[in-house]
């Protein structure tokens, strides 16, 4: 493995440049479109709507101190040659079992989510009506079939045009509103997220913030994908990861900016569940701004969640069928395997929102919750896998990732807690 790996780093150890920069994106963009959905259009527009910008340094700090975890997935597969499922096996089945199970999971519950949120905002743009259950098959069969057709290429090509779209058509949206102002009054007297009675939505918001942990495992693979289509340096292949990263913190907060601006302290009470509160915010923007907005607000929702959509049937299926392969010692996977994942991924998505539709907003309050609970797990399994290489760990990054685990830990600690009724 070392000598592959010296050979790897001889082949791709260029000279870094604006363009070969330019040409390596694409994984971190592929992350960033992952991330954006409900952890940015509901879970931070919510906090903005219900909090003002207190939670502003919560978003922050998860932001931070997740960062070097997401980053040891890249920094990893950049070094090797190898995904992160294969270093999870080098280091135990074990860890492998657990990753395979809660992704399954996660594929089934976050497929029937971003499905459904993207055909409820697909009402707000049609002229005409459509019943959401319909909507929602379309959406999930029209990105099988680009990701089919299309492949790694499509996937790539058209997460690059939805995550542009999408910041142009938000950082509008935003200095829009600062222009016209917050609507809460001065003396408006703010809801208080500093107690255990909003531990809960704080943990969801975190957990995925700016994305499941599990995303660095499927980013990791994309990184792979990517090197076989175009040489891609260790450096520029992080300068890409940074760029996607980087790109979903900020956007984060730009989002939560959106419902502080324009739904705090409005006097409406913030609808808890995805669906409705997107019809929520389309309608706020269209009465506070203008009419003119509904449709760009709109677009902004539909792109982030359809982009949202793709990039989750590919990269949970790639997982699933990386991890099962690994766990039964077979030779590297044909892509006919990797087109019946994404049907599963598909079907399964479509089974949950044509019979277990109403639950959906619990279920993936759980995921969201679970994904944060389990985070600490696979942070320190990626912090395992980058003490030694030949682009091993800085001291800066280690220190940052020990004080991220005991961030992490000891909220997570804390809502189980919480939960077994230890504090009353």
């Amino acid at each position: 493995m070392a000598n592959n790996s010296e050979a790897l780093h001889s082949e791709t150890e260029e000279v870094s440049t604006f363009r070969s920069k330019l040409q390596a994106l694409g994984p971190g963009i592929l992350m960033a479109s992952a991330a954006v959905g409900g952890s940015h259009l509901i879970a931070s527009t919510q906090s903005g709507a219900i909090y003002g910008w207190q939670l502003a340094i919560i978003i922050i700090l998860a932001n931070l101190f997740k960062y070097p975890f997401f980053r040891f997935g890249a920094q990893y597969t950049l070094d090797t040659g190898n995904t992160l499922l294969e270093g999870y096996r080098q280091k135990g089945r074990f860890y492998l079992w657990i990753f395979t199970i809660l992704n399954i999971f996660a594929t089934v519950v976050n497929t029937a989510a971003v499905g459904l949120l993207c055909a409820v905002i697909l009402t707000f743009v049609l002229p005409f009506s459509v019943p959401v259950p319909l909507l929602s098959a379309m959406v999930l069969c029209v990105s099988f079939l680009l990701l089919l057709l299309g492949k790694y290429r499509v996937l790539d090509g058209v997460s690059k045009l939805i995550m542009i779209s999408l910041t142009i058509a938000t950082i509008t949206a935003v200095a829009i509103a600062m222009t016209r102002g917050a609507v809460a009054a001065p003396d408006y007297v703010a809801a208080t997220p500093w107690n255990l009675g909003a531990l809960a939505f704080i943990v969801a918001l975190m957990g995925w913030m700016p994305a499941p942990i599990e995303i660095s495992a499927i980013n990791s693979m994309w990184v792979v994908a990517k090197r076989r289509l175009a040489k891609v340096s260790y450096r520029d292949g992080l300068f890409d990861f940074n760029v996607g990263y980087i790109g979903t913190a900020i956007l984060a907060l730009v989002f939560l900016a959106l419902g502080a601006l324009v739904q705090y302290g409005s006097g409406v009470e913030v609808e808890k569940v995805g669906g409705r509160y997107i019809a929520q915010l389309i309608n706020m923007y269209a009465v506070t701004i203008g009419e003119w907005s509904r449709l760009l607000i709109a677009f902004i929702a539909f792109a982030c969640m359809f982009g949202t959509t793709i990039t989750v049937i590919d990269g949970y299926s790639r997982s699933n069928v990386e991890a099962i392969r690994l766990l039964l010692n077979k030779q590297e996977a044909r892509q006919g395997y990797l087109n019946l994942s994404m049907f599963f991924t598909t079907v399964a998505g479509l089974a949950v929102l044509f019979f277990f539709n109403n639950a959906l907003a619990p279920m993936l309050q759980f995921a969201m919750i679970a994904s944060f609970v389990t985070t600490p797990i696979f942070a320190t399994l990626n912090l395992l896998l980058v003490l030694k290489g030949e682009h091993k760990i800085s001291k800066g990054l280690y220190w940052l990732s020990v004080i991220g685990l005991i961030y992490l830990t000891a909220f997570a600690l804390l809502f189980i807690v919480q939960q077994l009724g230890l504090l009353g």
